[in-house]
């Protein structure tokens, strides 16, 4: 008897724990993929479906997000606070890009399901559209056919337009002669975000960062402060106390032990107080979203920095300033020097790229990388700043050895 319940209860104990994991990759999913489409992810799409009213729930009452639901698609509407470069696409090498990206939506919302239509006819009325609004296009312009095929192209990535016949390669070479047929998607009014207030409405760009419309009130004060500490958390790398707001700060310092709580209860992540501030971590090595320290060897670089900054701090050798916090302030000449140092220790484990780099590239891919994962940043136009929270990892080359 005894035995029979506690095989029930360990039974019952393992399906709420495989229920608890299929909420929690739904929440990642939804994070972290522009979202969840039934053709793509049937199954991904259904397990979101079947928890739809409890994950709308949460992610409006913690972070004022809401989550859309579609017969071909579901969507979390993500809005950051602080728009970091890193949350680009990362294709787009030009503002101009953005600019036709957008436009090509415009295009779209014009157009109903399985629309078909010519490069040709859709780069004209763009073009129209944009003079009337007297901006300037020019299609004979060999850059700004480039910009139009990497907004076209990425249309197509995220399943905004099909492509049914034809290459916009051709195009770029000759704006005559190329053309494609393309054929719309359902999700293309799904692109942008949805605004709670029309846009006449808003007075400065401060303002867009809103997901929702907060009453004049303390309680939408208050309201507003909790959904934007949590969309912090939720979409960048790491916040610090020095990059929180007094207000905010204060705010995730009383109610650290709820904000623990809950993104371990629906993201599984391990939360603790640290010196610096309040860090998560995602408790495996791999992921829905990309973690730090990524596959890149750029990453083995900046741990390897890391490492060597905690030793030299250690054996009272580096000159490095050290702020209250932990924050590590380093010249650029400093951060090329410490890498030539550790070139030369580990030079044998590098690619050929990295080693015959030079240090003002290896730095430059450094600061970037850290600036990338909200590791560091600038202070001014001579001090960099490396983060308490790099610290936290320590790696180093293992040699295997071989006893015959």
């Amino acid at each position: 008897m005894g035995n029979a319940w506690r095989k029930r209860r360990s039974a019952k104990m393992t399906n709420a724990a495989v229920l608890e994991e299929r909420l929690r990759e739904c929440v990642h999913a939804l994070l972290n993929r522009p979202w969840i489409a039934k053709e793509q992810d049937p199954e991904m799409y259904y397990q979101v479906k079947e928890r739809f009213e409890q994950l709308k729930d949460w992610f409006m009452e913690q972070a004022g997000l809401s989550l859309i639901s579609t017969r071909t698609l579901v969507k979390l509407d993500k809005v950051p606070v602080i728009a970091h470069p890193w949350m680009g696409f990362a294709e787009f090498r030009d503002p101009m890009d953005y600019v036709f990206f957008t436009y090509g939506l415009w295009f779209l919302e014009g157009r109903t399901e399985m629309d078909q239509f010519t490069l040709q006819e859709m780069v004209e009325q763009i073009k129209e559209h944009m003079m009337s609004q007297e901006m300037t296009v020019n299609w004979t312009v060999y850059s700004h056919r480039q910009s139009m095929v990497r907004a076209l192209k990425k249309l197509n990535s995220l399943g905004v337009l099909h492509v049914v016949d034809g290459d916009e390669d051709s195009w770029v070479r000759d704006a005559e002669a190329g053309n494609v047929l393309y054929e719309c998607s359902p999700h293309a009014r799904y692109v942008l975000r949805r605004f709670p207030q029309d846009l006449s409405s808003y007075q400065c760009m401060e303002e867009l960062s809103d997901p929702i419309h907060y009453p004049d009130t303390p309680d939408g004060a208050s309201l507003r402060r909790r959904h934007r500490v949590y969309r912090r958390f939720l979409m960048e790398p790491v916040v610090l106390d020095r990059q929180w707001s007094e207000e905010d700060k204060y705010y995730v310092t009383t109610q650290r032990s709820s904000l623990i709580e809950q993104m371990n209860n629906m993201l599984g992540f391990e939360g603790h107080r640290y010196r610096e501030g309040l860090l998560f971590f995602h408790p495996d090595l791999t992921g829905e979203a990309q973690l730090f320290p990524t596959p890149q060897a750029i990453s083995d670089l900046v741990l390897l920095v890391a490492g060597e900054i905690r030793q030299q701090l250690h054996a009272g050798e580096g000159a490095f300033s050290v702020d209250a916090d932990g924050t590590i302030c380093v010249t650029r000449n400093e951060l090329e020097s410490l890498l030539l140092q550790i070139r030369e220790k580990h030079k044998d484990y590098w690619s050929k790229e990295l080693r015959e780099a030079s240090s003002q590239v290896l730095a430059d891919k450094v600061i970037s990388h850290l600036c990338d994962w909200s590791l560091g940043e600038w202070e001014d136009e001579q001090l960099f700043l490396i983060y308490p929270v790099l610290g936290r990892w320590e790696a180093s080359y293992q040699i295997s050895q071989f006893v015959e």
